[in-house]
């Protein structure tokens, strides 16, 4: 029975290949390509690849020996250059001390939390402690402390132009930093969601 062959441009990208990979490989590229074709693919594969049947015979025994666990990674563990945030000296201190006072979390659960910074406002921060990284270290630095990334939706007050509405804001921060100078504990509460039916509505937490 006559074999199927490969048209002309096909057969040039296999010999491409095949040159490109180390002996071994090529000797196990030939034999795959070899199986493939069955009865007298052996002889044609030769004509294409331009080697030898000893060669594709080799390879076919290679095919049905186990690999070596030596065999099964090219690259050695742990090989490959390590990140910024892995090597850089002093990195993950100055990460953690520059969110110390924009870190908030979920009153829900204490495992989640995030920052009120943007990623380009902490790479310039970082720029300025020397660090010099950018959003992508960030993003690794992030993930490596268990941020999560919160989209802050403006609604109501986005829709209104309100004069004295970052008022509360700067308010809330004077008398944090005021705290901390001081040595008090600083806490955030959400009074807005309600767990349950017996919670007190927002209006009542705010009086009590």
């Amino acid at each position: 029975m006559k074999i199927t062959t490969y048209a002309p441009e096909v057969e040039a990208q296999m010999r491409n290949f095949y040159h490109s990979l180390s002996e071994k490989d090529r000797r196990r590229y030939a034999a795959v390509e070899a199986a493939k074709l069955g009865h007298g693919g052996i002889t044609y594969l030769c004509q294409v690849l331009h080697c030898d049947e000893g060669t594709v015979s080799r390879g076919l025994k290679e095919l049905k020996m186990p690999l070596l666990e030596k065999e099964k990674c090219i690259r050695q563990a742990g090989g490959g250059r390590k990140s910024v945030v892995e090597t850089m000296e002093g990195l993950d201190k100055a990460f953690l001390a520059m969110l110390k006072n924009h870190t908030a979390g979920s009153p829900m659960d204490e495992s989640v939390k995030w920052s009120d910074l943007s990623r380009s406002d902490m790479a310039e921060r970082l720029k300025q402690c020397g660090f010099s990284v950018s959003v992508t270290v960030i993003d690794q630095l992030l993930d490596k402390h268990n941020f999560r990334r919160r989209q802050a939706f403006k609604v109501e007050a986005g829709k209104k132009n309100l004069p004295h509405r970052d008022e509360q804001f700067k308010n809330i921060e004077r008398l944090k930093e005021e705290y901390r100078v001081q040595g008090n504990p600083v806490m955030s509460m959400d009074v807005k969601k309600r767990i349950d039916r017996q919670c007190l509505s927002p209006r009542k937490a705010l009086t009590h």
